[in-house]
């Protein structure tokens, strides 16, 4: 009785959860048939499947949806590798300055990212000899309106390296130093030996990173707004919330989240047994 009980709880909470995504989903396919009924239909009677053909017909969905992944996949894969290698520096090699590193990463992430986008706009467009910008006059734009706008402020994560760094100091030191008598180099060390160790740990911090950037919006927009070809998916849809003034452009706008939602959800759902591993470890 009692396992019944935890599962229909479980249950609930789920459904609770993924009702948003579902009403978001099957939103899109209403027509004004369904909304105007009394009272008005949840699930469509003739559900609208062309809208979502539509949102590539209507809205340049190919092209930011080109961007989210070329940004999102390129910060994830640069945030774990910096933050793997950090973390095993930090775990693993003792040298001057280390606990006043470690205490900087722990300390720094007290400050939200919104901060420093100010300083960071001006280090991009001052960087010299890019976007108009010569060595020593700096009247043109930079790094703004580039993909390298989009990615570099994003390329370390203080998180990654301490959630990292938590990991690796778990891995004995003997198993690494019977690798260095084995004449293994450190980069193999960490390649072949403390990596595969924190694999759960790795795919956790790859899915969280994904995930944020995919949504990330603030400082995409600030950059973006320049230049339009670079726009993201939250970006872009948000941008057009203006012209979505009638019932069926509202639609559309559902659809168009829709779109938007589905390679997290897939993502998750790949990444969900390695997800539950790193929980089980940490």
């Amino acid at each position: 009785m009692r396992a019944v009980l935890k599962y229909a709880a479980l249950g609930l909470v789920a459904a609770l959860m993924l009702l948003p995504f579902a009403d978001m989903f099957v939103g899109a396919l209403r027509g004004p048939r369904d909304v105007f009924a009394n009272p008005p239909n949840y699930f469509p009677v003739e559900p609208q499947w062309s809208v979502y053909a539509r949102v590539f017909d209507e809205l340049p969905m190919g092209r930011w949806l080109f961007n989210s992944v070329v940004v999102t996949l390129t910060i994830t894969v640069l945030q774990v590798a910096t933050s793997t290698l950090a973390g095993f520096a930090l775990a693993k090699y003792d040298f001057g300055g280390r606990d006043a590193i470690f205490r900087l990463v722990i300390g720094a992430q007290m400050f939200p990212f919104f901060l420093f986008i100010i300083p960071i706009f001006f280090l991009l467009r001052y960087v010299p000899l890019a976007g108009g910008n010569g060595l020593t006059e700096l009247g043109g734009s930079g790094l703004l309106g580039t993909y390298a706008a989009l990615v570099l402020p994003f390329i370390v994560t203080w998180y990654g390296v301490f959630l990292m760094r938590q990991f690796f100091v778990t891995i004995p030191d003997d198993l690494l130093e019977a690798a260095r008598l084995d004449g293994a180099s450190e980069f193999r060390i960490f390649r072949s030996i403390a990596l595969p160790q924190i694999a759960p740990a790795v795919w956790t911090l790859a899915l969280f990173a994904f995930v944020y950037h995919w949504n990330e919006f603030i400082w995409t927009m600030t950059v973006t707004r320049s230049a339009p070809e670079l726009q993201t998916l939250p970006v872009g849809i948000f941008l057009l919330e203006d012209q979505f003034n009638t019932l069926d452009q509202k639609s559309l706008q559902q659809a168009a989240l829709a779109v938007s939602v589905a390679p997290v959800i897939f993502l998750f759902i790949v990444l969900q047994k390695r997800f539950h591993a790193a929980t089980e470890t940490g």
